[in-house]
C-alpha cells in the first residue's frame, strides 16, 4: 500500500529577482519517504526547499542554509526558539530572562546529542561555523514536526559529525527532505534521490538503483568552475 502523498507539486514554478529559478517542476513526496536533493550550487536545491516549505508550512521543521540563528543569544536561547509557538509569550519572556530548569533539561538532552552541550550557555557568535550548524540542526530537532526540510545540514561539520547529525534528522522525522552536496551521504541516507539542474528536475531515481559516479555529471561544471 503506498504511503500517503505529503507534498505534491504539479508543474509547479518559482521565480527570483524577475528570473525564473525553477520550471515545470513535478514531484510527489511521500509520507515516511527520505528524499535527497542533489546538484551544483546554483542549480535550485534551495529555491525547490523553499518551495515544499510554501506548500507545507504546518508541522515542518527548517534547517535554512544560513542557519537563522540570533548571534547575540545563547545555543540554548537559539534552540529554544524552536518551541517558542508552543508557550505563551509572557512564558518566553521569563525564560528569555531567566531560563525554565524543564526547558533547559530539554534542550541540554537534544545537545547532548550532537556534542553540542557544552556550548549551552555559549552566545552563537562565539561558536565556530561547525557548531553554528549543529545549533540550528539543534533547533529543528527541539521544535519536531511530520517533515524537515533541511539545506546543506552538514557542509560545516567534520565526518562523525556529519552522520551524527543525519542519524539523528533520519530518526526523529518520519519525512525528511535534505539538499545535499555529499552524494555519499545522500545515497546511504536517503532512499531516494532527486537530480536538479537549471531548475529543472533531471533525475528521479531509488538510491539503491545508483552509485555515487552515476550522479557526477550533476556536478561537472561546478567541477570545472573550481580547477579553473
Amino acid at each position: 500500500m503506498t504511503p500517503p502523498t505529503l507534498i505534491q507539486l504539479t508543474a509547479a514554478q518559482a521565480s527570483y529577482q524577475g528570473t525564473i529559478a525553477l520550471d515545470d517542476i513535478n514531484l510527489s513526496v511521500h509520507q515516511g519517504e527520505k528524499l535527497a536533493l542533489v546538484g551544483r550550487s546554483g542549480a535550485g536545491k534551495s529555491t525547490l526547499l523553499s518551495l515544499i516549505y510554501e506548500h507545507h508550512p504546518d508541522g515542518t521543521a527548517l534547517v535554512p542554509q544560513d542557519n537563522g540563528l540570533v548571534h547575540k543569544l545563547s545555543v540554548y536561547h537559539n534552540v529554544y526558539m524552536g518551541q517558542l509557538g508552543s508557550h505563551p509569550g509572557w512564558y518566553n519572556l521569563v525564560n528569555l530572562i531567566r531560563p525554565i530548569k524543564d526547558r533547559v533539561a530539554e534542550v541540554d538532552a537534544v545537545l547532548q546529542r550532537l556534542q553540542l552541550d557544552q556550548k549551552l550557555f555559549e552566545p552563537v557568535g562565539k561558536l565556530s561555523g561547525g557548531q553554528r550548524q549543529r545549533t540550528a540542526v539543534a533547533r529543528s530537532l527541539y521544535q519536531g514536526g511530520q517533515l524537515l526540510l533541511a539545506d546543506e545540514p552538514v557542509s560545516a561539520v567534520d565526518d562523525h559529525q556529519s552522520r551524527l547529525v543525519l542519524d539523528a534528522l533520519c530518526s526523529d522525522f518520519s519525512t525528511v527532505v535534505l539538499a545535499m552536496h555529499d552524494v555519499n551521504l545522500a545515497l546511504e541516507y536517503c532512499d531516494r534521490i532527486i537530480g536538479v539542474e537549471d531548475g529543472r528536475i533531471v533525475l528521479d531515481q531509488p538510491s539503491n538503483k545508483l552509485k555515487p559516479e552515476e550522479l557526477l555529471p550533476l556536478y561537472r561544471g561546478e567541477a570545472l568552475a573550481a580547477a579553473l
